[in-house]
């Protein structure tokens, strides 16, 4: 089948301008390498929906920002994805430091950032008592809101989904052609497909895809791990504001995150790498995150860490975001070099590559049938006490309690399971109902996930992958009958 627009890459950007590209009369499709879309950066990043404070004024990241950010407030109707207004604090320890927060509330207000203002010691720690004995001021960022970057991805690609356009994972793209009537892309099991215009929003790996197709690719990626620590849910309220250090060199420094589900998150720190792909946590690393982290808050209990991981961020030799279309090819668009703040600017990030790319070229005719909203599944444990007793009356495998620290049930799963974008892997599950994601990190009901997707697809607990292709946790039965 002929595309109109074919888009490398499932994460926060990729989804996001599918999902703006389904509101139109169009031929689309999503390419993933993985198993699963938001694997990489967009499930290992801050999760923070940054005000606007910290980009050049009159950048691009400035402006796709300060717009990303109000958007998700439409977006957390059209979509129901989980978004906490919460705010941030950025702190000062010393005169120099107090200096820095002038300049960003001064940043904040040329980006038109709404409701800056410095607080001194006093009112700050009013408001959040665990600051760091030393901290003698802060910068009030209001706006500042905190989300599961991944469940945003997930829910923006399913409404794409269901208004229209196609996703194939584990389609790893190895080759890109020009032809007279556009390009043809080629994956690495031998499927070739043919389109006007190609999206390149591969994440950390958009210079390598650009390469397919360039002589000369007009910026250079630099992968920068950044490595995380996530303390169990238990220390809700511990803060309730992000806080940030001031800036520095590497970027927004090492942060505290309060989490939707009341978890707390701790990163990163950053250090540049030349794979694409490491992952890796340190021992070394780990310390800087924790030596960080106390520069913000006093009696962290780290004690109640139940998981640490890191991600790899897209960082550009252009500085700013890189979102324009070839010189060398008319229809191959570059979305590069989207590390932060791109989770907040996606959503604006999506519209400017319509609006501004593809819309002075193209001839775009509405969907008549698009709907902007997509329905969450509600877990059984949050509904009331009438809809229980309807939800088991009508699948009696939501009485099964699969993940005990989440209160997940076998009918949640499920359900989560045979969406629009299905689950059939166990981290697919965990992203989209939280089964998983607690204190025991799945030694409970990970074996349960396994057979309970064994089951829905027909295959045997062999065969489940635990994250991508071919990732199987087990490799032969042991209780056997000779």
């Amino acid at each position: 089948m002929r595309y109109d627009f074919l888009i490398i890459g499932s994460g926060i950007t990729g989804t996001m301008i599918a999902r703006e590209l389904s509101k139109y009369d169009a031929k689309t499709i999503v390419l993933e390498k993985e198993n699963d879309a938001a694997n990489h950066a967009t499930s290992a990043n801050s999760a923070i929906i940054h005000s606007g404070y910290d980009p050049d004024p009159g950048s691009l990241k400035a402006k796709l920002n300060v717009e990303g950010n109000l958007l998700y407030d439409v977006l957390e109707k059209e979509l129901d994805i989980p978004l906490y207004n919460n705010g941030a604090f950025m702190v000062a320890h010393d005169k120099d430091e107090e200096g820095l927060l002038q300049r960003y509330y001064e940043r904040a207000k040329t980006n038109g950032v709404p409701g800056v203002e410095i607080l001194d010691q006093q009112q700050a720690r009013a408001l959040e008592k665990n600051l760091a004995d030393d901290v003698t001021k802060v910068l009030n960022l209001p706006s500042t809101k905190v989300t599961y970057p991944w469940e945003v991805a997930i829910a923006a690609l399913e409404n794409a989904v269901d208004n229209g356009v196609s996703f194939a994972k584990n389609k790893q793209v190895v080759s890109i052609t020009a032809d007279n009537e556009g390009y043809t892309v080629k994956t690495e099991d031998g499927t070739t497909y043919h389109t006007r215009y190609v999206i390149n929003a591969a994440g950390a790996y958009t210079e390598k895809i650009a390469k397919m197709i360039e002589k000369k690719v007009p910026y250079h990626i630099t992968p920068r791990k950044g490595e995380y620590m996530i303390l169990d849910r238990r220390v809700a309220g511990f803060i309730q504001r992000t806080l940030y250090p001031t800036p520095d060199e590497k970027g927004k420094g090492i942060l505290m995150v309060p989490q939707y589900h009341g978890n707390i998150l701790i990163g990163p720190n950053s250090e540049h790498q030349a794979s694409l792909d490491d992952v890796s946590t340190s021992k070394g690393g780990l310390k800087i995150v924790k030596e960080g982290a106390l520069k913000l808050a006093k009696n962290i209990p780290f004690h109640k860490n139940i998981r640490t991981f890191s991600g790899v961020r897209a960082s550009s030799s252009h500085k700013d975001f890189y979102i324009k279309e070839s010189l060398e090819h008319s229809g191959f668009i570059h979305v590069a070099g989207i590390d932060s703040p791109g989770l907040t600017a996606a959503p604006a990030i999506a519209k400017y590559v319509v609006d501004t790319i593809i819309r002075p070229k193209e001839t775009l005719i509405d969907n008549k049938t698009f709907n902007p909203c997509r329905k969450a599944i509600t877990l059984y444990d949050d509904m009331s006490a009438e809809e229980k007793s309807v939800a088991f009356q009508s699948d009696a495998r939501y009485g099964n309690l699969v993940c005990k620290c989440e209160r997940v049930t076998e009918g949640d799963i499920v359900r989560h399971i045979h969406r629009s974008v299905n689950a059939d892997s166990v981290k697919a599950v965990k992203k989209r109902s939280r089964a998983g994601a607690g204190l025991c990190q799945g030694g409970y009901c990970e074996h349960q996930v396994i057979k309970i997707l064994a089951r829905e697809f027909g295959k045997t607990p062999l065969e489940i992958n635990y994250f991508s292709d071919q990732s199987n946790i087990l490799k032969n039965e042991t209780k056997v009958k000779k």
